[in-house]
């Protein structure tokens, strides 16, 4: 099946599109900063003659928080983007810009809808992640907005000390090296705010204890008003 708005092919060999939906040989060139910490940003990285498929293909995330896979239903255009970023090519990639060996290490995903005041609170990832990406896939997102934009920070106490600010529009990723100083949080914004979240893990240990707490938040979230 030819899906009319663009020149993917969903729905064949379980999902994968006929042409790459990620721009993989942007990635492979743009230059890794060390400064605080391991970490790249990258604009059109999703590819954005994809942008209409996948934003009508994005789950609804009415609430805020994060949710695993397994708990929302996203359309063949965000399967097949998200099929494609499981596999070894992109493993691949990562684990050569990053120096670590990614051979066997899990991933998890999660996908947030919204975002909530309380969010974008200063802090690092869990030390059982091992890399993580976040790609951004807002086509309507305004640069003038204050809240909402990344920032890779130098210390856990001052959003304005940063080194790098990213605007969650469509197509943009960021990633990072989880080390214990990879301090990152954003200005709150309530709305829509939606991204990806790839992170490879250190074991399968890692991706069921993950799973199973998304999976009791997404119940709870369930109970709440909007």
């Amino acid at each position: 099946v030819i899906d009319g708005a663009g020149p993917y092919i969903f729905g064949q060999a379980n999902g994968w599109p006929a042409m790459s939906m990620i721009d993989l040989e942007s990635f492979r060139a743009k230059k890794l900063e060390s400064d605080p910490f391991p970490y790249l940003v990258l604009e059109n990285f999703v590819r954005p003659d994809v942008a209409a498929e996948i934003e009508r293909d994005f789950p609804d995330i009415a609430k805020g928080g994060s949710y695993d896979l397994s708990t929302v239903s996203p359309g063949p255009a965000m399967q097949a983007l998200i099929e494609e970023l499981r596999g070894d090519a992109v493993r691949e990639a990562f684990a050569d810009k990053f120096g670590i060996d990614l051979t066997d290490r899990p991933t998890t995903f999660t996908l947030r809808g919204m975002s909530r005041e309380k969010d974008g609170r200063i802090h690092t990832d869990s030390k059982t992640k091992l890399i993580t990406v976040l790609i951004y896939l807002n086509r309507d997102w305004q640069d003038g907005a204050e809240g909402g934009r990344l920032r890779m920070l130098r210390s856990s106490s001052d959003l304005e000390d940063y080194v790098a600010e990213v605007p969650p529009g469509f197509g943009t990723m960021v990633a990072f090296k989880c080390v214990e100083n990879a301090w990152h949080g954003h200005k709150p914004f309530v709305g829509q705010r939606r991204s990806i979240q790839l992170n490879w893990v250190v074991s399968e240990e890692a991706v069921a204890a993950s799973r199973s707490r998304h999976r009791i938040s997404a119940f709870f979230k369930k109970l709440l008003p909007v």
